[in-house]
């Protein structure tokens, strides 16, 4: 049975707090100069709304920005992560201190305009491929310092998680095949090496290569670059070797404009790299209430 990471988010609260404290100080430095222009116990409330329709997500980091800074600030929230949003809603209120919303507003949006970026863009993914067997899946591709936020952000849209790191999984590419001097050679050594639980994945490139990994024993097997006639033929040899024990993951190349097909061939899995480096921030906007 291939284990892999599933999104264990049991320490998310103190990735959150790291964070946002590297925001805020990023962004705060010795003290928003412009926020002195109001008075220090000024009292204010604001809405957040949404100028787009995305699937909303970031909901813990937001309010973690305004709660580092004053953790009296009330924040009531109209939709939660995971929720569809469509244009023109009001998405929370926020009130307290004056200062201190103004301060956090920047690097809240942020989060909360990036991470409902993600989950808007996997959304679209996964309705894409509805009503096929094939799941859609994260990779390695994150912004520096927000890999567990955007994974999150994955999960939301309905995604499945691919391994977190180098530490968490074995993802054998074709150098590694080729100082380890072959396929079977190189499977071998991975499983001696793998801890309890972690999954072992081999990159293939072409059909010959597969089939030598499916012989040696292969439980999850990355389809690189494969044409959509060569994954029909791929998931047709790994029903015949193996009885389709072994799970297809079909990667490069993969637009939404292309995904449903790609689903059709019956592969397990589809990974997609622009679900996280590719983020185009939801408009998101706070105002004040008068």
């Amino acid at each position: 049975m291939v284990s892999e990471f599933h999104g264990d988010f049991m320490d998310l609260a103190a990735e959150i707090n790291s964070n946002v404290s590297r925001a805020l100080a990023e962004d705060v430095g010795t003290g928003d100069l412009t926020a002195l222009l109001i008075p220090a116990g000024q009292t204010a409330s604001a809405s957040i709304i949404s100028r787009e329709s995305a699937t909303l997500c970031g909901v813990q980091w937001f309010e973690a920005c305004f709660r580092q800074l004053a953790p009296e600030i009330g924040i009531c929230w109209f939709a939660q992560d995971g929720d569809v949003i469509a244009a023109g809603q009001n998405l929370c209120e926020v009130a307290g201190n004056a200062r201190a919303l103004l301060t956090a507003e920047r690097p809240a949006l942020n989060f909360l305009q990036t991470l409902s970026a993600v989950a808007t863009h996997t959304r679209r993914y996964v309705e894409a491929v509805a009503g096929t067997r094939a799941v859609i899946v994260d990779t390695r591709k994150t912004l520096p310092g927000l890999r567990l936020a955007q994974k999150y952000a994955v999960k939301c849209g309905g995604g499945v998680n691919h391994r977190l790191g180098l530490y968490d999984g074995i993802l054998i590419k074709e150098n590694h095949i080729i100082a380890a001097g072959g396929i079977a050679q190189v499977l071998q050594a991975a499983r001696e090496i793998a801890p309890p639980g972690v999954f072992i994945q081999i990159e293939v490139e072409t059909l010959e290569q597969l089939q030598q990994a499916l012989t040696a024993g292969a439980e999850m097997v990355l389809l690189d670059n494969f044409e959509h006639a060569q994954l029909h033929s791929a998931v047709a040899l790994a029903t015949k070797l193996t009885n389709g024990r072994t799970i297809l993951e079909a990667s490069g190349g993969i637009t939404l404009e292309n995904v449903r097909a790609i689903a059709q061939t019956g592969v397990d899995r589809i990974s997609v790299g622009s679900l996280t480096k590719d983020v185009k921030a939801v408009d998101l906007s706070m105002r004040f209430l008068t």
